[in-house]
């Protein structure tokens, strides 16, 4: 029987791909009982609509007979110029539309070419804890070494230089770093992305900022790439799907130095052939969108940021209540490990699924840092939330 590649055995179907039989599970439980359906506040899959612009230039584009062919793999012209407009308009950074930016297939996709691109196996990636899964994914599928630096409340949730500069960082070729960051909610300031270029460039380290979360519940949106020096030493990833409600379009980007976006699309021009020639028009409509779009965007999260505290009050997790991005992250009270080794946090995830049918995430997800906390998502609507707290209370009463 034909084995697989030993450079899979350290890493595991996604959790929200695992977690989906058992909450398949719940809502057939629930349903046989005549209860109400599951609530899934689980993942960031934002619900809303993108803009009517567009959904338009996407059906006009689609009509075409000559937009369904193969594409250029750079991708258009056009789309990097309007990835290039955005950014200077909302971050204040000029980039190179000739060769700093390379649409991608969702942002996601770029955290593997990266660790495929620049790190040879058994090389070393400074990764957060808690922080997004796929930062250790797919340095352990590059045949890499994870290395954890902490993200603590304490430091509210920003990185420890003083830790870093005593980790053993020979070796080390990239540092992932994301702000507003997932899951905690912490923003990131000019101060922090200056003091990552210059840690960067004083170990010869290339830091990638993973940016998608930065026009959601943030006064203005931030870039590494406008701190003094970024250019020699970082790239940043960014999205269409949290900040035009596009998850499902799979419209990202990476950008920096040409030199540096050069490298990643030789590995990417193996993997695929372009996007879709309408979705690229259609992201250049939504890159078009006024800062009124972005107002109502993040009216909307507030009062479900608002609907989401007052879960968290019942439950009596504490947490903050000015973060940024798609969740809300809190301390389980009286965190003491459960029997069999189940993280506090997910000992109270489980027992809202099972008790109330509630599903939110268990911080353990996201690291050793996380196993104290739970995340509640923002992608449901106000009353779909309220209802969650409705059966919460019944629990607590």
């Amino acid at each position: 029987m034909t084995t697989s590649a030993d450079r899979t055995k350290g890493v595991q179907e996604y959790y929200f791909s695992r977690k989906q039989k058992d909450l398949d599970a719940v809502s057939a439980d629930r349903a046989s009982k005549g209860e109400g359906p599951l609530i899934n506040l689980g993942i960031g899959a934002p619900d809303g609509m993108p803009p009517q612009s567009a959904i338009d230039a996407l059906c006009q584009a689609a009509r075409q007979p000559g937009n369904h062919v193969y594409q250029n793999y750079k991708g258009l012209l056009a789309l990097r110029q309007a990835f290039a407009g955005w950014y200077r308009r909302y971050y204040g950074v000029e980039l190179n539309p000739e060769g700093g930016i390379q649409p991608l297939v969702g942002s996601k996709e770029g955290i593997l070419l990266v660790s495929l691109t620049f790190v040879n196996p058994g090389e070393k990636i400074l990764v957060p804890d808690p922080g997004y899964p796929t930062y250790v994914s797919s340095a352990r599928l590059a045949g890499a070494e994870p290395v954890f630096y902490d993200l603590k409340p304490e430091n509210g949730w920003l990185p420890d230089f003083d830790q870093l500069e005593s980790l053993d960082l020979s070796g080390v070729k990239v540092m992932w770093t994301n702000y507003p960051n997932m899951p905690t909610g912490a923003k990131a300031t000019p101060e922090l992305y200056q003091r990552l270029v210059d840690f960067g460039k004083k170990h010869n380290i290339l830091i990638v900022n993973d940016n998608p979360y930065s026009f959601i519940l943030t006064d203005k949106p931030l870039s590494i790439l406008a701190a003094k020096g970024a250019s020699d030493c970082c790239l940043e990833l960014n999205s269409l799907s949290k900040s035009h409600n596009m998850s499902g379009w799979r419209v990202g980007m990476v950008a920096g130095d040409p030199s540096l976006v050069k490298e990643v699309l030789k590995v990417k021009s193996q993997m695929d052939s372009g996007q879709f020639k309408a979705t690229q028009l259609a992201a250049i409509a939504a890159l078009g969108e006024g800062p009124d779009w972005f107002v109502k965007l993040n009216e909307e999260y507030r009062h479900r940021r608002d609907a989401a505290g007052k879960i968290f009050d019942l439950l009596g997790v504490e947490y903050g209540k000015d973060t940024a991005g798609l969740f809300l992250w809190g301390r389980v009270p009286q965190p003491e490990r459960q029997e069999g080794g189940i993280t506090p946090g997910e000992a109270l995830s489980e027992k809202i699924l099972h008790s109330a049918g509630v599903f939110i995430t268990p911080g353990f997800v996201f690291g050793k840092n996380g196993e104290e906390y739970v995340r509640i998502s923002l992608c449901a609507p106000v009353d779909r939330l309220k209802e969650a707290g409705r059966r919460i209370a019944q629990l607590t009463r």
